[in-house]
């Protein structure tokens, strides 16, 4: 009841403060300098729905994954990025606009993709496909805990930008306490499940999220974007929104094999995203290269 009501009520209550804080930061022209410099939504999108369900394809055959683990990788990939991955960009002074632009399209995006990538998932792996709805309520709640509060944030900043200003750093200090808050309780929810399936798909999960969140970086630093556009993508698609392959898995599919991966996954990224933050923020900031 108490590890219920910790995920259910108070940490998507905690993210929402923090996106509250992380609007105070924000302001329109931020949002304005994503639309006009479009490639690197459009990179971001192209990485998430075109390159991570291969790179998820390749490693469960590569270590032989049983059917049912296979395609909760396979699910895993098709989910858009979670709410933590604003926060950590945020720590690692990347674009949170672009975070926020990304996770918002990326959600929506995912009501068409998520079903076709699960539908062939399912056949590939098991022989036999399933309808799987869009996730319609899900994609409500990353509105409410994202961007309904980063709206009201960035309204405060426009109203009275001294106390905007005034709040940055006890909201970074927020934010750091939030995502330890979130590992200990990650831990505790699965850490029954990390004992039973860690040997079958840890060593997956670790090599998916490494993968994911080294393309996020290294595809965008190729393409010559600038350096805080590179640490937003690497961070929106390192970090899966595991909560909702797993209320899938679980609500939608009726398989809680299925549901292992994203739980393994979702604790694993906790450490290694905040490994890449704690770099990205100690290395000198970029010479600003406009981005074209």
């Amino acid at each position: 009841m108490q590890s219920t009501l910790i995920t259910t009520l108070l940490l998507p209550l905690a993210l929402g403060v923090i996106m509250l804080g992380l609007g105070l930061g924000l302001t329109i022209d931020d949002f304005r300098r994503v639309a006009r410099y479009p490639r690197a939504v459009i990179t971001g999108l192209l990485l998430q729905t075109g390159v991570l369900p291969w790179v998820a394809l390749g490693l469960a055959l590569l270590f032989r994954l049983p059917p049912e683990l296979a395609v909760g990788l396979m699910l895993l990939a098709a989910s858009p990025g979670g709410a933590t991955a604003n926060i950590y960009s945020h720590l690692a002074r990347g674009d949170v606009a672009l975070n926020i632009t990304l996770t918002a399209i990326n959600s929506v995006l995912c009501l068409v993709t998520l079903p076709v990538i699960l539908d062939l998932s399912l056949r590939f792996f098991l022989g036999e496909g399933q309808y799987v709805p869009p996730p319609v309520q899900k994609i409500i709640e990353v509105a409410a805990i994202i961007i309904l509060p980063v709206a009201i944030g960035m309204t405060v900043r426009a109203l009275a930008p001294a106390f905007a200003a005034r709040m940055e750093k006890p909201i970074r200090v927020l934010s750091v306490l939030v995502l330890v808050l979130l590992i200990v309780a990650a831990v505790a929810q699965a850490w029954e499940t990390l004992l039973t399936w860690f040997a079958a798909v840890g060593l997956a999960c670790l090599l998916f999220n490494l993968a994911s969140m080294g393309i996020g970086y290294a595809a965008p630093v190729g393409l010559k974007l600038p350096r805080r556009q590179a640490i937003a993508i690497a961070m929106e698609i390192g970090i899966h929104n595991g909560t909702l392959a797993i209320f899938i898995a679980l609500n939608v599919l009726g398989n809680a094999t299925m549901s292992v991966p994203a739980a393994v996954y979702s604790l694993l990224m906790f450490f290694t995203a905040a490994a890449f933050a704690g770099w990205a923020a100690r290395r000198p900031a970029e010479m600003a290269a406009q981005p074209g």
